[in-house]
């Protein structure tokens, strides 16, 4: 058995990772539902600089069918263009790289497969994130990129199958909302054969004043002094507004009227003959200025400047600030494990002992991936309880479905899905379905994080802050090894009773626990 000693240390030395220096080249690659974005910067003397960028026109969201599918044409687009960003990304060299799928990737269904093969071509996986998750990061991306002023701002996305809309001071995001229209969707709900109209026009515009109708009065009271517009859609709206002789460096209520009279005359996205509309834009552009014109009626907007950031700088920043500030999940992890009254020595207790197995069986179980095992089991072990605010009976499955619904800024969704496996597994009978859901390499991993979740909770049951005796554990492939120094199980029965059901809870689950007293 290790001294006592070496496992304090290797517990520390789990529970505080090494800080890691910047890398110098990180990429972030946005797989909107209208558009892919590729951007690349370096990172020097505390700044990112931009390197490269990359932008395609794919229209995924024109390629999600009715029962959630995604068409072979959308497909093949898609991962024509994930190759070529993978080319560049290797040439590049890129040594921190995050990808992320948005609305499309969303509400699509039955998408591993195109996923994996998604992978394949990018060389990089991909998270995909909730509305607030885009909304922050977007935020982000524009508060990183525009002059600080004092006062809050109002950010709007018109993205191809949702529209972001964020409140904010400084760095700080105050409200977010993601709501459900595009420029794509709403112009394949409304302008779907090219046909522009007044009618149309209305109707689409009826749609997006719809969608816009719960929040608009939340918006309106929290206020703000600024608003900013971002991504293409906007910048498209104002580059038509200006081409359209407007002088104005910002959009107006003046101009969107202007253009929107431009577009019921032109009577059809071919003829809209503007050099600020590109061929592949014209299709969508409809949809995106009828939802920009509702967003500036509900919202009593007067104008609106066009930021230079967006969702894909805000993913770099936050890159960065997983390397030098603190990490958003961390910040999220302690908001709910206040707002869920989580017991906070009964989490450290249940952390630093899953830390300390993680230690010891971290090479036999080859746990690697991105996030770190060690951030996986101490998030886990500190939410592990809070499905107790909702209710004791069962309360880890009320904690999953927390875990698995909450908005949680920092988190993708299929780390969200993780942390819902772990917790909603770490007690009572051992069901595993569901972990061939998970992307890799968690889809194998997640089950080991469970049984070292169960056992630090299991050790734990008690809630006594005595120090445990310094445990053995050895692994291999669906089994596991405890050793107890000397009469320590004898004097505490319960958690050797509690041991006992454990055995008998794996083996119903085809796994094997054994455990031994006198050391090893």
């Amino acid at each position: 058995m290790r001294p006592a000693a070496s496992a304090r240390d290797s517990q520390k030395a789990d529970a505080e990772p090494a800080a890691r220096p910047v890398p110098d080249v990180l990429a972030a690659v946005d797989l909107g539902s209208n558009s892919f974005h590729l951007v690349v910067a370096r990172y020097t003397h505390g700044q990112l600089v931009i390197i490269d960028r990359l932008r395609e026109m794919v229209r995924l969201a024109s390629g999600v069918e009715e029962n959630g599918r995604i068409d072979k044409e959308a497909a093949a687009r898609a991962l024509g263009c994930l190759q070529r960003f993978g080319q560049r990304l290797r040439d590049m060299r890129a040594d921190s790289v995050r990808v992320v799928g948005t609305n499309a990737l969303r509400v699509a269904h039955r998408k591993q497969a195109f996923l994996e093969r998604a992978r394949e071509a990018l060389g990089h996986p991909i998270e995909i994130i909730s509305g607030m998750e885009e909304a922050r990061l977007i935020y982000s991306g524009v508060a990183h990129t525009m002059p600080s002023e004092p006062g809050r701002r109002l950010v709007v996305d018109i993205g191809g199958g949702s529209t972001e809309l964020i409140i904010g001071e400084g760095l700080t995001p105050l409200e977010l909302e993601s709501l459900q229209m595009g420029c794509v969707s709403l112009s394949e709900r409304f302008f779907r054969d090219g046909k522009i109209s007044a009618k149309r026009m209305a109707g689409a515009r009826l749609a997006a004043r719809l969608e816009l109708e719960p929040i608009q009065a939340a918006y309106r009271r929290r206020g703000w002094e600024r608003s900013a517009g971002s991504s293409g859609t906007v910048r498209a709206i104002g580059e038509v507004i200006r081409e359209l002789g407007s002088q104005a460096h910002a959009i107006t209520q003046e101009g969107l009227d202007r253009a929107i009279a431009y577009l019921v005359a032109a009577g059809h996205v071919r003829e809209l003959k503007l050099t600020a509309l590109t061929e592949d834009r014209r299709p969508v552009f409809p949809g995106g200025i009828a939802i920009l014109a509702e967003i500036f009626a509900g919202l009593h907007l007067k104008e609106m400047r066009i930021a230079d950031g967006a969702m894909r700088e805000g993913l770099l920043y936050d890159m960065v600030g997983r390397y030098t500030d603190e990490d958003a999940r961390d910040r999220t992890v302690r908001g709910m494990q206040h707002r869920y009254h989580v017991d906070f020595a009964q989490a450290e207790r249940v952390e630093a002992t899953a830390l300390q197995f993680l230690g010891q069986t971290r090479d036999a179980w080859k746990l690697q991936g991105d996030p770190p095992a060690a951030l996986v089991l101490k998030w886990a072990a500190r939410l592990h309880e809070i499905g107790l605010d909702v209710s004791h009976s069962g309360y880890h499955r009320h904690g999953a479905y927390l875990l698995e619904n909450a908005d949680m800024p920092g988190f993708s969704r299929e780390e969200q899905r993780l942390l819902a496996r772990m917790v909603g597994g770490h007690r009572r009978k051992l069901a595993p379905e569901g972990l061939e859901e998970l992307v890799p390499p968690w889809d194998r991993n997640a089950i080991n994080f469970i049984l070292i979740l169960r056992l630090a909770v299991l050790l734990h049951r008690g809630r006594s802050p005595a120090a445990l005796p310094p445990i053995a554990i050895s692994a291999a492939s669906k089994s596991l090894e405890l050793h107890f120094p000397g009469r320590w199980l004898k004097d505490h029965p319960l958690t050797s009773a509690d041991l006992q059901q454990e055995v008998d809870y794996l083996r119903a689950a085809g796994l094997r626990l054994r455990v031994f007293t006198g050391g090893r």
